[in-house]
């Protein structure tokens, strides 16, 4: 087919759609593009080739198309284009254009990937060791982008924020959950923007480093690839100050007469090395690969074929029947709690129970008969102490309003901020949550054989045999589709968390989301948006994946029945009754196939039963004769 005389690479990313026209003649490039494509893959697709058809002339039969990118083999079907994997497409680029390089890092929206090239001494050429993230999008550009829609930044000053030179503070890098969380807190603490986003490209560089060169060294030159390498400063800064200091630790021996850290560059066109490495993989297929076919294909996938595949993929919604929603909210909406009553002049003796979680503080005053007479609910403000002392000034209000008076007689402190309130606080106890959360459950049922507390941002299992603690299961890496992912969700539709349940009950169809990284998650619901999905499908659809994430992905314990059959669901993310359905039905159909049937509670104080184990704890101690010396109210 000599009439070819372009070759198209395109490269169709997670955020962004990039393309290079090659005119086959001269090896040379004619036309080039990046765009961001909002999740409208397909149609900035369309939009694109477009204008590569009014620009360069191309028409169907006089081009062959290549595409790569996380998007790619979708838009192949139908455009006639040969789909290359991506680190392929990458390595194809570097070797042509820059022999000398040993290493490449390339992220992208969703994407990281390390390529590390090896002399292979048998073949002469050079092996490729990659790596890529599969799990998880913690260390990518996904992350900058959603923790730079809290701070607000710009576009060109997010690209001029810088590294070298501030002062970085402790972010977590292994999830973008927990990365924006503790940069809620940093934030509430006063560190400046510039600073919060050194120690996130800090954070993302470390985390790269740590789990994607998978113990093999950068070997120089190191090359940087990908939008967040391209285009902001901060984070080359970042790759240049943690890169030198491995080789010196590790021996590597440089080139002389070459500072270390010009041995770390981005190219000429970094943005684009997937697309020219499609467009360069293409040289060597046959004439008849990949020829480009026109747009008629994709505009009726756009306008037709989407539609149909959404019929077909859905799953039904989280109920079945509007008498199957009522018998479900029948037996488990738990009773709504009544504060004991308060009498002029009495002296209420209690203990206090504290949690201070990652993104809730919670509280309980405890009689000395252990029953819970007074208890308060708040989302952090980001400082532990501030918001301690908020929970006593309620709780306190909540007595002397009535004109009695509070006497504590001990206090007890789990979650997050257990150490720094005991010490404040110079607390009786400070206690791991596992503990608390089992304490709270075995207090107020009996024969407990699983407690599955999902919080905020945690998950936590624990396995109990004849009242004691067999083993625990803790999310330590990821925070997929937690309480704070399903609130954050609700809030991005414009619904307060407190109607998430009444909301996803009206699906009467849901789609089906893969369990796993919360930031994953998030493009799911950007590519349900774009097939037509509406927010309370796609809430539902979260509601039902949540047990997913907690039993195959965080404990991986897929055969319940073997761990007993009752089971008490507690933690704040159970107040949302349609993460409470998902999980009964979840833990239900694992029993039936058996045919057995579990017996599932709900704890009748789930978001406060960590600070309830807390206070057990203090009052334990106080009947065991300790004395507490705690600092008292004022």
């Amino acid at each position: 087919m000599s009439d070819q005389k372009y070759r198209i690479g395109f490269d169709l990313g997670s955020t962004t759609v990039k393309a290079v026209v090659i005119d086959v003649e001269r090896d040379e490039i004619v036309w080039k593009d990046y765009r961001r494509h909002d999740s409208k893959q397909p149609e900035k697709s369309l939009e694109m080739l477009k204008d590569i058809e009014r620009d360069v002339g191309v028409t169907p039969g006089n081009a062959r198309m290549f595409i790569t990118g996380s998007g790619g083999s979708n838009i192949a079907r139908f455009t006639g284009a040969k789909f290359v994997q991506e680190v392929n497409a990458v390595s194809m680029a570097v070797e042509k254009l820059h022999p000398e390089v040993n290493s490449v890092v390339e992220l992208g929206g969703q994407d990281a990937k390390i390529i590390i090239f090896k002399p292979d001494a048998e073949s002469g050429r050079k092996k490729k060791i990659p790596s890529m993230n599969d799990k998880c999008a913690g260390g990518t550009g996904a992350v900058i982008d959603k923790i730079n829609a809290k701070l607000k930044l710009p576009p060109a000053e997010l690209c001029n924020a810088g590294h070298a030179g501030k002062k970085l503070h402790p972010v977590a890098g292994k999830c973008g959950v927990f990365a924006e969380t503790d940069i809620n807190s940093l934030q509430k603490m006063g560190v400046p923007a510039d600073e919060l986003m050194a120690s996130l490209f800090e954070s993302i560089v470390q985390q790269n480093l740590a789990v994607l060169t998978r113990g093999n060294t950068l070997m120089p030159h190191v090359m940087l690839l990908g939008g967040p390498n391209t285009y902001i400063k901060g984070m080359v800064e970042a790759w240049k100050a943690n890169i030198p200091p491995i080789w010196e630790e590790r021996g590597v021996e440089l080139p002389e007469g070459i500072p270390p850290e010009d041995l770390i560059i981005v190219p000429d066109n970094a943005q684009y090395y997937a697309a020219l490495g499609a467009a360069e993989f293409g040289k060597d297929e046959e004439d008849t690969v990949g020829v480009y076919k026109g747009l008629e294909g994709l505009q009726w996938y756009i306008t037709v074929g989407r539609k149909e595949e959404k019929r077909k993929a859905g799953g039904t919604g989280l109920t079945k029947s509007e008498a199957d929603l009522q018998a479900f909210l029948d037996e488990y909406k738990p009773e709504k709690f009544v504060p004991a009553e308060f009498k002029p002049g009495q002296v209420v003796r209690a203990y206090m129970g504290i949690d201070g979680g990652s993104t809730s503080s919670k509280a309980v005053l405890i009689d000395e008969d252990a029953n819970i007479i007074a208890k308060v609910y708040q989302l952090s403000k980001g400082n532990p102490i501030e918001d301690t002392k908020d929970l006593f000034a309620d709780l306190q209000g909540q007595v002397e309003s009535a004109g009695a008076t509070l006497e504590i007689l001990g206090i007890g402190t789990t979650g997050y901020a257990k150490d720094i309130l005991k010490d404040v606080l110079r607390a009786d106890a400070a206690i791991v949550e596992t503990v608390a959360h089992c304490e709270s459950a075995l207090h107020f049922y009996d024969d407990v054989d699983v407690v599955c507390d999902v919080g905020g941002q945690d998950i936590k299992i624990i396995i109990l045999k004849n009242g004691k603690v067999k083993d625990f299961k803790l999310n330590t890496q990821c925070s997929a589709g937690n309480g704070y992912f399903l609130q954050g969700t609700a809030q991005g539709f414009g619904y307060d968390v407190r109607e998430y349940a009444d909301i996803a009950f009206q699906a009467e169809s849901m789609p089906m989301f893969g369990y796993g990284c919360a930031v994953f998650m998030q493009s799911d619901i950007v590519d349900f948006q774009r097939q037509g999905w509406s927010p309370e499908e796609i809430m539902a659809g979260l509601a039902n994946v949540l047990p997913k994430n907690i039993w195959l992905y965080v404990s991986q314990i897929p055969n319940l029945a073997k761990l007993g059959t009752r089971f008490v669901l507690q933690g704040g993310t159970q107040h949302n009754m349609a993460a409470v359905k998902s999980q009964v039905d979840f833990i239900q159909e694992r029993f039936t196939s058996k045919g057995l049937r579990a017996d599932v509670i709900v704890h009748k104080h789930c978001g406060e039963s960590g600070a309830i184990g807390a206070g057990l704890e203090a009052r334990r101690l106080h009947m065991n004769g300790h004395q507490t010396e705690w600092i008292g109210l004022d």
